[in-house]
């Protein structure tokens, strides 16, 4: 989901994932190999010094939990990431994995996890109806609530309907858990609105009674989060071009990476590459510049094809590879300096119903001895 937003306060107890702690963790190899040890006799059940199918199945469950994936079986997307994780110690084929193979697939896969943390960080927020109590009773309250019903009766609909529009404009910076959730929507929303439902409900409904009603139904949300506290993982990332920046600024590290992306684009006979792999080694490129893959994130593709534009990278010419890192070089300027005249945040949130936080299922680890 892509809006803008202020920067969650995290100072209030929020706790930030940013993957250092498993860095930490696959990098020191003493503590490393204690904790592969540990996993390895936990899980080998019938002590034969090999992981069967069945035996990797809690860790497979373990590493989707830490993914934030719901249990398996809920949905075929998820589940398809289940089976490629368990394919990645099996290697699809096999019945039985040794220690040696096991360590090596665990720690690319928390290697991964930690780069995407250290990436986009997490923050781990307690939803239990204090901070959505402070806003309805706050100073800014009125004004934007107004400002809510105006957005909202330009689309017609009910009390009830306005009222359900609004929670979902409200964000976690208000003490609001996604509304959009079917289990705030059964447990929190649901609750609320039968609770305080009046007769005029299925009406139209003037600014005045909006205001009066909705704030009753947000003190019967906050009086249901306090009695059950919603786990939120928030991450938010604002794309300002000063990663771009910073590669540029670096010759050796810009070669670097301008090199490793050209290893990946095909060339002719002649040595040449087409323009229109721009888009392949830019998305190499990606991770070092501070961007995201291409995909992710509607507003960056639409600057980023407009970058391609400008240096009419579409246009299916051969290069050198000089000339080609030269275009592609010039590309992530403009996409710097477009990103530092107007910055792109995104932001995400999800409600976790399964414990993630520093992925401590997978990372339990018994006291050293």
């Amino acid at each position: 989901m892509e809006r803008e937003t202020k920067k969650v306060d995290t100072a209030s107890g929020g706790e930030v994932l940013d993957g250092s702690n498993i860095m930490e963790l696959v990098e020191n190899k003493e503590m490393f190999g204690h904790f592969v040890d540990h996993k390895f006799q936990e899980l080998d059940r019938d002590r034969d010094g090999q992981l069967s199918v069945k035996e990797l199945q809690p860790a497979v469950a373990d590493i989707g939990a830490a993914l934030g994936l719901p249990a398996q079986g809920s949905s075929p997307d998820s589940d398809h990431i289940y089976s490629e994780v368990l394919n990645e110690f099996t290697h699809g084929k096999q019945e039985k994995v040794s220690k040696v193979e096991f360590k090596e697939v665990l720690s690319d896969i928390l290697l991964g996890m930690a780069a995407g943390l250290k990436r986009d960080p997490i923050v781990i927020l307690r939803i239990d109806g204090e901070d959505l109590l402070e806003y309805i009773n706050g100073p800014t309250y009125e004004a934007e609530m107004v400002a809510t019903h105006s957005q909202i009766e330009s689309a017609g609909g009910t009390l009830r309907d306005c009222i359900i529009k609004a929670f979902g404009m409200l964000t976690v910076e208000q003490g609001m858990p996604p509304s959009s959730d079917p289990w705030v929507v059964r447990n929190i929303v649901e609750p609320a609105l039968q609770s305080c439902a009046g007769p005029d409900w299925n009406k139209p409904v003037s600014q005045e009674t909006f205001l009066v009603e909705f704030k009753k139904v947000a003190e019967y949300v906050a009086e249901l989060l306090r009695e059950q506290h919603v786990i939120v993982a928030h991450s938010e990332n604002t794309f300002d071009g000063s990663g771009i920046r910073r590669l540029l600024s670096n010759k050796f590290e810009l070669d670097k990476t301008l090199n490793a992306a050209i290893e990946t684009v095909p060339k002719d006979r002649t040595g040449k590459l087409s323009k229109e792999y721009l888009r392949v080694a830019l998305d190499v490129v990606a991770p070092s510049a501070g961007l995201p893959p291409l995909g992710a994130v509607e507003q960056m593709d639409k600057l980023i094809l407009d970058a391609f534009n400008l240096m009419n990278a579409d246009d299916g010419k051969l290069l050198k590879e000089d000339e080609f890192k030269k275009i592609l070089t010039e590309i992530l300027g403009s996409i710097m300096l477009q990103l530092e005249g107007n910055p792109i945040s995104v932001y995400s949130n999800s409600v976790v119903h399964e414990p993630i936080a520093s992925a401590s299922t997978l990372l339990q680890t018994p006291p050293s001895s």
